[in-house]
């Protein structure tokens, strides 16, 4: 199946599981590694006169339909016209979905990305839609390319929280083995629901009935699991913010998490012709056999607006040579 195949079947699919109703009956308080900011609560359809929610991120987008550079916008360019970027408009809003970002060095792992989506009360519903959805088209021609371990067709069927517990219902396509790691899959959902404040634990259900094991390997999901479940799927350096492909303030915010000798890492700002604008040292709270936060600012200097990179790595304990290595586009603002 190629690219597009998979794109348009994980419309179809996505589409008839975002009627599923969505319930919230409880709120809990934000996890480690997410971010900021009250949801409020999610109410079930049909659409009522209630002010709508905003997203847990502000991060806007880069353009209507921009996406990473693909070599047809020149300098200071967006793909949506001259130095150009644009926030999500009054009818829409911006959630996220969790994908793997390959790599040429053994460092892949999550990697959040931008979906602009039409403005709604049932957030959760669309950000699960737009994660079955997959990549799209840049991120599977990226360098390294995007994937998703979740099974062509996956259908969401429904979610409800109680009490910070998110419980998602899925299709069983969702249990098909592959060969991919059923737990990267695990946590892709996971990390998706735990962006919203109202969720700091996920349950499973398959077809709707819970799920105490899960796949092949017999993964235990008798009891809630958090992002501190998945630490596995995620690369050395994790940056959770900013997005892959979307806007990096200035001064630039870093939020993520490590785990890397003595907790230090490397992080630089770097233009649309490679050329640095901005290297800083950082220090998350934990290294070196745990996983430690970071939240640091890292101020950079361009003349125009356009397309550059983020670039974290450390260096190796042994002969400093540059280690755990990832890089991906940001929208760079004067």
């Amino acid at each position: 199946m190629t690219a597009h195949e998979r794109s348009d079947h994980r419309r179809a699919t996505g589409a008839a599981g975002l009627l599923a109703t969505l319930l919230v009956a409880g709120f809990a308080v934000i996890g480690c590694g997410q971010l900021t900011g009250d949801l409020g609560g999610v109410a079930t359809p049909p659409a009522t006169e209630l002010p709508s929610i905003e997203a847990p991120s502000s991060e806007p987008t880069p353009g209507r339909t921009a996406g990473p550079p693909t070599g047809s916008a020149g300098p200071g360019e967006s793909p949506a016209g001259p130095g150009s970027t644009s926030t999500p408009s009054q009818g829409t809003t911006t959630v996220r979905a969790y994908f793997y970002l390959g790599s040429f060095t053994d460092n892949a792992g999550l990697v959040p990305v931008l979906r602009e989506i039409p403005r709604t009360q049932a957030v959760g519903a669309a950000a699960m839609g737009e994660l079955l959805e997959g990549p799209n088209d840049a991120e599977l021609g990226a360098s390294p390319a995007m994937y998703t371990a979740i099974p062509d067709g996956t259908i969401f069927l429904g979610l409800t929280i109680d009490g910070g517990i998110a419980t998602v219902n899925l299709s069983r396509e969702f249990e098909r083995d592959g060969d991919i790691s059923a737990t990267r899959r695990l946590a892709q959902v996971v990390y998706t629901l735990t962006q919203f404040p109202t969720i700091d634990g996920v349950r499973f259900q398959l077809d709707g009935a819970p799920v105490s094991a899960f796949g092949s390997e017999g993964i235990a999901l008798d009891q809630p699991v958090n992002r501190a479940s998945y630490t596995d799927a995620l690369p050395a350096i994790f940056v959770d913010r900013p997005a892959w492909g979307g806007v990096l303030g200035n001064p630039a915010r870093l939020v993520g998490l490590t785990d890397v000798f003595e907790a230090t890492f490397k992080a630089r700002v770097l233009d649309g012709n490679d050329h640095v604008l901005a290297t800083s040292t950082v220090t998350a709270t934990c290294g070196t056999g745990c996983w430690g936060a970071f939240d640091v600012t890292l101020r950079y200097t361009v003349a125009t607006a356009g397309w550059g990179s983020l670039e974290v790595y450390d260096l190796s304990a042994k002969d400093g040579s540059v280690e755990n290595r990832t890089e991906y586009p940001v929208w760079l603002t004067p």
